[in-house]
């Protein structure tokens, strides 16, 4: 019989079922939050007679936590999980994605796009049968100046609109009603118009926008109604962009979006690319731009560089679950 290190390697599209499962969370979810997970989480490995390890780490400690589990999860022939929200899984994506480990899902998010997408119910019992019993499928990624994002990133009026939301939840409290009148107010106030210069195959132009957003989920895109959604399928990016609008126009689309409609809108311009290089065309914003991936916020070095990930991001998902992002990684 062959010993375990004699053993045939891995391959991607399988975990060791007998190496544990390293399972990072985020330490600001609150104590009871944390106990009723852990406790969730234990119970549904007693069950399966598998083994897990959780590692709670702080927010500003998050990521090299993620960047440890993901290391330890690939020598030992097993998978890094991802427990909490949007900014929680894109963290732990970017330490499997840069180690070629493994990656399952938790949600506890509010929209849950890229969970949903690939068939990961938002119940974290059901998400937790997901993980224990199905394998690895490759996912596509987008990334930004090489940064991963799963669902979208931004440039212009969404960086803005999640920051001022942050504000008034830290201000009133986290609410739907909140975060809607923290909205109302973004879109209404003053905003700076972008001026970009953009680049994707053979093409390049000059554009004054209000928000450049670049998708990669296709269920996020066929909500509002943009047919971009499909050339996720062929393994590209959408990009969206908006004429410059005044405040009630801006509520308009807003609304439109509401009701799946987003597309039919003239002010609305979308493209698919595999790779776009988006330079700001005024000197004193070209070294440093505030950007948007996935509900994060930062800033990146302009110029600003999306692209579809030469490889794949391998997800523990369910095999008939293909989503806008089910396509293994394209070129770039």
């Amino acid at each position: 019989m062959l010993t375990r290190l004699e053993a045939r390697p891995l391959r991607m599209s399988e975990v060791d079922r007998s190496a544990p499962l390293l399972f990072v969370i985020n330490a600001a979810a609150g104590h009871q939050d944390l106990e009723a997970t852990r406790e969730l989480i234990e119970s549904a490995l007693r069950a399966s007679s598998r083994v897990g390890e959780l590692l709670i780490g702080r927010p500003q400690d998050l990521a090299q936590v993620a960047q440890k589990a993901a290391a330890n999860a690939l020598s030992r022939g097993g998978a890094v999980v991802a427990v909490g929200g949007d900014g929680t899984i894109n963290t732990v994506a970017q330490a499997a994605y840069a180690q070629g480990c493994a990656m399952g899902v938790l949600p506890q998010g509010t929209f849950n796009y890229f969970a949903r997408t690939h068939g990961i119910p938002g119940d974290a019992a059901q998400a937790l049968q997901v993980l224990l019993s199905c394998e690895p499928e490759p996912v596509q990624v987008g990334l930004i100046n090489e940064r991963v994002f799963l669902v979208n990133a931004s440039l212009g009026l969404y960086p803005e609109l999640l920051q001022d939301r942050e504000a008034w939840k830290a201000r009133f409290g986290r609410s739907r009603v909140v975060a809607f009148a923290a909205a109302l107010a973004t879109l209404l106030g003053r905003r700076r118009q972008l001026r970009l210069r953009i680049e994707h195959g053979t093409e390049v132009r000059n554009v004054t926008t209000p928000t450049l957003f670049i998708g990669n989920n296709r269920l996020q895109l066929e909500q509002v109604g943009l047919a971009q959604a499909e050339a996720l399928d062929q393994g590209s990016l959408a990009a969206v962009m908006l004429r410059p609008i005044g405040a009630l126009a801006m509520l308009w689309l807003l609304l439109r979006g509401s009701f799946g409609q987003l597309g039919e809108a003239d002010s609305v311009q979308s493209v698919h690319f595999q790779r776009m290089l988006v330079t700001p065309r005024l000197r004193w914003v070209r070294r440093r731009v505030k950007v948007a991936f996935d509900g994060e916020v930062s800033a990146m070095r302009a110029p600003i560089e999306f692209r579809v990930a030469p490889k794949p991001l391998y997800l523990i998902k369910p095999a008939s679950a293909n989503g806008a992002t089910g396509q293994a990684g394209g070129g770039a």
